[in-house]
């Protein structure tokens, strides 16, 4: 049995094959979850995001996050994650996950110019969901921390949409590398030259004023150290900011997402404890 979920937990996380997929987003096909897809945010082609609605009454507006997947900023696909927002669904949160543009075709930081017009459709259409705008959240996994990280942290993102930071009521990254320097030949080509390399750390805009952090690893990570998640906690109390961390035994790098799956979810209470920060940070 054990063999078998780190099994699926690969296949989740990498798309090896249908079959993981089709079972890990097997219970949003048989749930009541209103699920929107290809909603255009953008001009471009890939500029597509799908809104997961939980079951409401007409009258609620319900909360909304924002989430990106990983991929190492060169794969993965807003088809892959119905179990989040599923997920989400069940916490009675409205979920909207995005697709953004990746290298080859771009480099950065187009992929986070991407996510931030997506966070700004959000906010200025999600009503029409059942939102709330003024309950907006933005999550991530991986490369999809790290760029809902850079949109929470350097104002420059939302303010190309004519926004801020102040829309976001708090951010809660899986596993991110918000403070690498790229050493292998791939990130280099992705976030070079070297002197862009602290515009990609979202340590380098940390003023104490960003909107509440919640930072997670788990503690059998091979894939992301655990200093980024230390490195850009210290900076945000340095600054005086609001930042909680968390560190899972026994969970890897895939196993912080696929924990948002049914046959995982008692692994870890990753989703869980986002829900809660969120919830705690609600208007």
């Amino acid at each position: 049995m054990k063999k078998l979920l780190i099994a699926l937990s690969s296949l989740i996380l990498f798309g090896c094959t249908r079959t993981g997929l089709e079972l890990a987003n097997l219970p949003a096909k048989f749930s009541d979850t209103d699920i929107i897809q290809n909603v255009s945010y953008g001009e471009e082609p890939w500029q597509k995001l799908d809104i997961y609605i939980p079951k409401h009454s007409s009258e609620d507006t319900l909360p909304v996050v924002v989430f990106f997947y990983g991929g190492s900023w060169q794969d993965g696909s807003k088809d892959m994650y119905p179990f989040v927002g599923e997920g989400f669904a069940q916490h009675n949160y409205i979920t909207v996950i995005a697709d953004y543009s990746k290298y080859p075709q771009v480099v950065f930081p187009r992929f986070v110019d991407d996510g931030a017009k997506a966070v700004a459709w959000a906010y200025r259409n999600i009503a029409n969901y059942s939102g709330n705008p003024d309950n907006l959240f933005l999550s991530g996994h991986s490369a999809g921390a790290h760029i809902a990280g850079l949109i929470t942290a350097d104002q420059r993102y939302l303010q190309k949409e004519g926004l801020n930071t102040s829309i976001i009521k708090a951010f809660a990254g899986m596993s991110g590398p918000y403070d690498f320097v790229p050493r292998e030949e791939i990130y280099k080509a992705i976030f070079g030259p070297e002197k862009n390399y602290p515009e990609m750390q979202v340590t380098t805009f940390i003023e104490g004023n960003e909107p509440p952090m919640l930072l997670l690893w788990g503690a059998d990570d091979t894939l992301v150290g655990q200093s980024n998640m230390d490195l850009l906690a210290s900076k945000i109390r340095q600054q005086h900011g609001q930042v909680t961390t968390k560190i899972y035994p026994n969970v890897d790098h895939v196993g912080m997402v696929s924990s948002f799956t049914w046959f995982f979810r008692g692994k870890a209470p990753v989703l869980e404890d986002i829900c809660q920060f969120f919830s705690q940070h609600s208007s």
